[in-house]
C-alpha cells in the first residue's frame, strides 16, 4: 500500500523509530475543520475571506503587543468602512442585508485572530448599532445608523452597573426622570466596552414614572457623563471597558429610544449579542487550536515534532471536536435567527455552551505548550485569558443554563 504524500508516517533507521512530518492538507487541520464557511453564498465567501485576510495582516502582528499594554488600536478603524461589515445582518439605510450567518462568521474570523477587536466590533455593531435598529424610531434610525455603519461615529452600551450584573431585569439603579422634553440620568455604570472613546453611549435606565426600563442615547461630552476607563484586566486587555459616572446627564426627548418601552425591548437586542459573543467563543477556540497544532509541529522533544506524540494528537483532536460542535450549534442558531425565529433560551443555549468549550479547548493549548503556554510570543496565552471575559459577559453561563432549565422544566428557578 503506497503512503499518502501529505500526511505523517513513520520508517526505521538503524532500529529506532523516526517520524517524518509532512506538509497537511490546509483543508483538514484548519479550525473550519467540516468546512461550515461554504453555507454561505460565493460573494459572502469572498467578503468574509477579505476579513480573514485583513485581519490576518494587520491585527495579528500588533494584537500582542496592544493586549499586553491594555491599549486599543485606533489607527485601525479608518480601514473598516471599506470592509463593509458593520451591521451586516441588517437591511435598510445603508446596512449590508447580509444576515445573521454571515454576521456570526465575520464575528468568528476576527475572534479567530483578536478576541479584543472582536469584542470591540461586537459593541459597535452588535450592541449600538442592533439597539438603534430594534428600538429606534424611522427618524433616529436615519439620524445614526448611516454614520454608524460608515464608522463615522462608534457606539457602545450601557446596561450593567457596579452593583448590578445579571439582576438587570429587575435591579437596575440608574434612573431617568422626566423634566418637560429632557430627560434627567443619574446612576452608574459599569464594564462598559467602546465607552472612553465612543461618540453615542445607549444607556438603560428606569424611569422613575412607570419603574420600566428605557433607553436614551448620549452623546460623547455631554456634561455629566464622565467614563473612566477600568484598569487591571487580566482578558481582553485591549477592549476600553469603562465604569460611567452619571450625574444630572440631560437628554433630550429626541434621543430617547422611541421604541424601547420596557426590558423586554432590551432583551430583544441581547438575544442577538449573546448570539454574536458565541461565534466569538468560535473565533477564540478556532485561533487557540491553529496557535497550538503550528508549535506541536515546530516544536521537538527526544528528537521529534511533539505533535508526533498520541497525548498531544488526542489534545488536538478534542479541541477540533469541540470547535465543531460549537459551529454547528451557532450556524443553526443564526439560521434561525435569520428566519425571525431564534428564542431566548436557544441564543442562551449556545452562548452556555460554546464559552464553556472555548474554557476547554483553550486550556488544551496552554497544556500543549507546556511552559510557553503562559508567554505572549506563541499567542495561546492571549487567548487562554481572553476566554475568560467570553465566558462571563452577555450571560454567565449560570444564568444561561437557567433560561435553558426553565424552558425545559417550565419552572423557574430565578430567585
Amino acid at each position: 500500500m503506497s503512503e499518502h504524500p501529505q500526511s505523517a508516517h513513520e520508517h526505521h533507521a538503524g532500529g529506532r523509530t523516526a517520524v517524518r512530518i509532512h506538509a497537511a492538507d490546509p483543508a483538514a487541520v484548519e479550525a473550519d475543520f467540516f468546512h461550515i464557511g461554504e453555507l454561505v453564498p460565493p460573494e459572502d465567501q469572498e467578503r468574509i475571506a477579505a476579513v480573514r485576510d485583513w485581519a490576518r495582516k494587520n491585527v495579528a502582528p500588533i494584537a500582542d503587543e496592544y493586549w499586553e499594554r491594555g491599549e486599543f488600536p485606533h489607527q485601525l478603524i479608518a480601514q473598516l468602512p471599506e470592509l463593509g461589515i458593520a451591521g451586516l445582518q441588517f437591511s435598510g439605510y445603508g446596512a449590508p442585508g447580509r444576515g445573521a450567518l454571515v454576521a456570526g462568521l465575520t464575528s468568528m474570523e476576527l475572534a479567530r485572530v483578536d478576541p479584543s477587536f472582536a469584542t470591540f466590533y461586537g459593541v459597535h455593531s452588535g450592541l449600538g448599532i442592533a439597539t438603534v435598529m430594534e428600538c429606534g424610531s424611522e427618524e433616529q434610525k436615519r439620524r445614526w445608523i448611516p454614520a454608524l455603519l460608515r464608522w463615522e461615529k462608534l457606539a457602545a452600551f450601557a446596561l450593567t452597573e457596579p452593583d448590578v450584573g445579571s439582576g438587570t431585569a429587575r435591579g437596575l439603579t440608574t434612573t431617568a426622570r422626566r423634566e418637560g422634553d429632557t430627560w434627567i440620568l443619574n446612576g452608574r455604570k459599569k464594564w462598559i466596552g467602546n465607552a472612553t472613546f465612543a461618540d453615542l453611549v445607549v444607556v438603560w435606565a428606569k424611569d422613575e414614572a412607570d419603574g420600566e426600563v428605557k433607553g436614551f442615547v448620549v452623546e460623547k461630552g455631554t456634561p455629566g457623563f464622565t467614563p473612566h476607563r477600568i484598569a487591571g484586566k487580566v482578558s481582553l486587555r485591549s477592549v476600553q471597558n469603562a465604569e460611567i459616572d452619571l450625574r444630572d446627564v440631560r437628554v433630550p426627548e429626541a434621543d430617547r429610544l422611541q421604541e424601547a418601552h420596557s426590558f423586554k425591548d432590551t432583551a430583544k437586542v441581547l438575544r442577538a449579542t449573546r448570539l454574536g459573543v458565541s461565534w466569538n467563543a468560535v473565533g477564540c477556540a478556532m485561533g487557540a487550536y491553529e496557535a497550538a497544532r503550528a508549535y506541536a509541529l515546530e516544536r521537538e522533544q527526544f528528537g521529534k515534532p511533539i505533535a508526533a506524540f498520541q497525548l498531544v494528537q488526542d489534545q488536538l483532536a478534542r479541541m477540533l471536536a469541540d470547535i465543531t460542535a460549537c459551529q454547528a450549534m451557532n450556524v443553526r442558531a443564526a439560521q434561525l435567527q435569520d428566519a425571525g425565529r431564534l428564542t431566548d433560551q436557544q441564543a442562551s443555549m449556545a452562548k452556555m455552551f460554546s464559552t464553556s468549550r472555548v474554557r476547554e479547548v483553550v486550556a488544551h493549548a496552554r497544556e500543549i505548550l507546556g511552559g510557553n503556554g503562559i508567554l505572549l510570543d506563541h499567542e495561546v496565552a492571549r487567548f487562554w485569558a481572553d476566554a475568560e471575559a467570553l465566558y462571563s459577559y452577555e450571560g454567565t453561563r449560570d444564568m444561561n443554563a437557567l433560561i435553558v432549565g426553565r424552558a425545559a422544566t417550565g419552572i423557574s428557578a430565578f430567585v
